[in-house]
């Protein structure tokens, strides 16, 4: 009987865990436990860390897990290299559930950075009101530019006020609307949208809000990480799961 493990906090590994628990897989769903009020799961679910790629080797071999699904968020570059490495010390077989990346169309007015502290520095300059759809870890970097108004949107109450002269910060959970997110922006009369290429659908609604109010985007690069096998879909995640447990897997 196969056991997978789907590492999570994203929109694709709860469809994941679905559509396993459907067929009757058994699996795991690890949250990293930075939601505080995360959705209830089908499947048994762990919260915390693993203690690196070692401590994730070691909880594969301990659980007999067959497959590990790496259905993190793009920007959890810290974990999806821990997976890789755990995979191969395990000999564990391994695949990623990625969102294809978002790409500008026409009516964007986007420009890029390559990480969070060129995005920083590309807010120099007079004070604007900046949107930073970033969630709640990274925005106090952005105190080193101290003079814009920004606006923040988080899924829970953050346990302290962020390290921002000029903010305001709203709680909600997604999907969003672009409608919902039109809103937002022009109740805050928001002038950039700094954000991750996080791809999917769930979080472009602030995308098409900014293409129709002509609202600029700073949009960060994806990290680079290690070679892996990938899949964009949970069906081509499943064929995976199939063919990998009939070749004896």
């Amino acid at each position: 009987m196969p056991h997978l493990l789907i590492l999570g906090g994203t929109t694709e590994a709860s469809a994941l865990a679905a559509a396993v628990a459907e067929k009757g897989v058994r699996a795991t769903l690890s949250y990293a436990g930075r939601t505080a009020q995360p959705r209830a799961q089908p499947v048994p679910v762990r919260v915390g860390g693993f203690g690196g790629a070692e401590g994730l080797a070691a909880w594969l071999r301990i659980e007999q897990v067959t497959h590990l699904v790496d259905a993190t968020h793009p920007f959890a570059a810290q974990m999806s290299a821990n997976a890789v490495a755990a995979a191969e010390q395990a000999g564990v077989p391994l695949v990623a559930l990625t969102r294809p990346a978002w790409r500008a169309g026409a009516g964007d007015r986007w420009t890029f950075a390559a990480d969070l502290d060129a995005a920083v520095a590309a807010l120099a300059g007079p004070s604007r009101r900046v949107m930073l759809a970033l969630g709640r870890m990274h925005v106090d970097r952005f105190a080193a530019r101290p003079q814009h108004d920004y606006l923040l949107r988080f899924v829970d109450p953050p346990e302290r006020a962020p390290a921002l002269p000029t903010h305001r910060v709203v709680i909600d959970r997604g999907p969003f609307t672009t409608a919902g997110d039109r809103r937002l922006l022009e109740a805050h009369r928001t002038e950039l949208i700094v954000c991750k290429n996080a791809g999917g659908e769930g979080a472009a609604a602030k995308l098409a809000a900014a293409r129709a109010l002509g609202v600029p985007v700073l949009m960060i690069d994806r990290p680079t990480l290690p070679p892996r096998r990938t899949c964009e879909s949970v069906a081509a995640v499943l064929d995976w799961l199939d063919h990998a447990t009939d070749r004896g897997v």
